[in-house]
């Protein structure tokens, strides 16, 4: 995993917070352990008194419903948004438009317009806007992109995003924007499988069509699908299947399977679970041989420091401060974030239509 520190001497970036719920609590933890690179100094949210909570956990002074006030504090550098989805666009271009950096949570809102907006106030405004996709910053994830852009698993033929989770009932009845169209943006393909869906698309390739079907099977009172599969076509001729559900009891894996013509990879729950690479030439494998051995190696194990949610935001945390710092791009960028997204949308639009959809510049 990445450990880029902020420069010796740098003062810690100044945050604040939009959104005190769940992932906003995440977010605050990530960087109450980066005491080097930043610093939470405000909190916001539309119920005050959650906002209230959140600082007074993490000892923040300022906890208010109004994000206007809080952008025009000389002492906010960058803002971090954990809206819901569908509100993120509002968020972060205002924060834009005042002068802060920007971290917006995935997705990077739940339509082409909102992230158009996004990406067209990052550019006028000349600041730094990275998307959250934390599994990017995996050990796993960063040693099969390398063997990849070394070619040691060759050309990628097929590659396989699964996100096989479950969600009770009572996760979709916990907030009225939870399954909605309008702030959650879709289902289980929106929401979880967003996250497996970047990491398929930045081993393969550009994505040029989409099939897709849904369905909600599992659940009530919800607007979107709990339930997602879909065929993806790419610009090299590889081809991709995304399987999407909050419908599989009581909760598998999230996995990232990708195959070439030199080796293949498997990632479970952030974990490699098998990886053949080869230097060279492949040799022919018989039918009847052993059709590859397992290179993962004792050192490739996570440890019990490495699970959960916010180890893998803090390093991209980290990232955004140093790509501010150093006047770069961060690792996962607007338009990463948003060849994301118009793959989601391409497989709603062909579950509704029964057609595939071409991605073309939409991507």
């Amino acid at each position: 995993m990445s450990t880029t520190t902020s420069p010796a001497g740098a003062a810690p970036l100044r945050f604040a917070i939009v959104g005190a719920g769940v992932i906003g609590a995440v977010h605050a933890q990530a960087l109450a352990e980066l005491p080097d690179e930043a610093r939470l100094v405000a909190v916001v949210d539309a119920d005050a008194a959650k906002a209230q909570a959140l600082a007074e956990r993490y000892g923040v002074a300022v906890a208010t419903d109004d994000l206007a006030a809080v952008l025009a504090r000389d002492d906010v550098d960058a803002v971090t948004v954990c809206t819901p989805s569908g509100l993120h666009a509002d968020v972060a271009v205002a924060a834009l438009d005042a002068g802060k950096d920007v971290v917006v949570e995935k997705p990077i809102d739940v339509t082409l317009e909102a992230a158009d907006a996004i990406i067209a106030a990052e550019q006028r405004s000349g600041r730094t806007v990275a998307v959250i996709s934390q599994h990017r910053f995996d050990r796993s994830t960063e040693k099969v992109l390398a063997a990849l852009e070394a070619g040691r698993l060759g050309s990628v033929t097929s590659a396989i995003a699964s996100h096989a989770w479950w969600r009770g009932q009572s996760y979709y009845d916990s907030g009225e924007w939870r399954g909605t169209w309008a702030l959650d943006g879709g289902g289980a393909t929106m929401n979880q499988t967003v996250h497996t869906i970047n990491l398929l698309i930045t081993a393969v390739g550009t994505p040029v069509e989409v099939f897709a079907h849904t369905a909600c099977l599992a659940h009530e009172r919800i607007e979107v699908e709990d339930t997602a599969v879909a065929v993806v076509r790419f610009a090299s001729g590889a081809l991709g299947v995304i399987h999407a559900t909050t419908a599989a009891y009581p909760g598998l894996d999230a996995r990232l399977s990708v195959y070439g013509t030199k080796g293949s990879a498997v990632i479970s729950d952030d974990a490699l679970v098998f990886v053949h690479e080869t230097d060279g030439e492949a040799k022919e494998i018989a039918m009847s041989e052993k059709t590859g051995s397992n290179q993962v190696t004792d050192a490739d194990a996570l440890g019990p420091d490495d699970a959960g949610l916010g180890k893998a935001h803090r390093a991209q945390l980290v990232d955004f401060v140093a790509a501010v710092r150093e006047g770069r791009a961060p690792r996962v960028t607007t338009q990463d974030a948003r060849t994301t997204l118009a793959v989601i949308l391409a497989m709603y639009e062909s579950a509704r239509t029964g057609k595939p959809v071409a991605l073309g510049g939409a991507a």
